[in-house]
């Protein structure tokens, strides 16, 4: 009788077979986010930040991002002061339904996979401490961003933080190089739209009012 040969214990499974997992255990109606942080605790920071990201840099059921996207705040100011993750009460007892998170890992898993596949670890200094608390600084800005409410501000900042979680993830330190001139670049686009904005708005309220403002 032959027996298929146990996997290679010093290789982990990879996240987007784990987000697989989660979504297609019938056993469940709905997931917490207490679910999710048990299930991928030991794969550190990284992979939370990157579940709790993606909903906000692809199209996903409405409420699923504002679910998701709750914890990015903790976890990334975690990751700068090199804490394990860990969130409150309030933020892990948040569930969606089995199929909402399946409609996200489906999106997510494919591109996922790929990335998986490109990454390896190289330049690795970047992505432990003392830099990985640089990115996670990083991270915490782009957070905040994320959740300001600016048109267009929040899926090149989720991008970012996927891509940096990655690369912390994956000890990968191009990626991380990769996801700093995204960082710069979504700085520079979502203050772009907010003086942009700000204009708009002061030359409305000069044409309503009958004042203008110097250039």
């Amino acid at each position: 009788m032959e027996i298929a040969a146990d996997p290679a214990p010093d290789a982990p499974e990879p996240l987007s077979a784990i987000l697989l997992g989660i979504a297609q255990n019938v056993e469940r109606e709905r997931i917490s986010i207490g679910d999710l942080l048990q299930a991928l605790q030991h794969r550190a920071s990284g992979a939370l930040m990157f579940l709790f990201a993606v909903p906000n840099a692809i199209p996903v059921p409405p409420g699923v991002s504002a679910v998701l996207g709750a914890p990015l705040i903790f976890l990334a100011f975690q990751l700068m002061l090199g804490q394990r993750p860990w969130l409150p009460k309030v933020i892990t007892n948040r569930s969606l339904s089995r199929t909402e998170f399946e409609k996200v890992a489906n999106l997510a898993a494919p591109w996922l996979g790929k990335a998986e596949r490109l990454m390896r670890p190289r330049l690795q200094m970047l992505a432990r401490p003392p830099a990985e608390y640089v990115v996670g600084a990083v991270c915490l800005l782009l957070s905040i961003i994320l959740f300001l409410p600016i048109p267009l501000g929040n899926m090149l900042p989720a991008f970012t933080i996927c891509v940096l979680s990655l690369g912390v993830l994956q000890r990968d330190g191009v990626w991380i190089l990769i996801g700093m001139f995204c960082a710069v670049a979504a700085v520079v686009i979502v203050w772009g739209v907010t003086l942009a904005l700000l204009w708009s708005a002061l030359f409305v309220l000069g044409h309503v009012f009958g004042f203008s403002f110097g250039a």
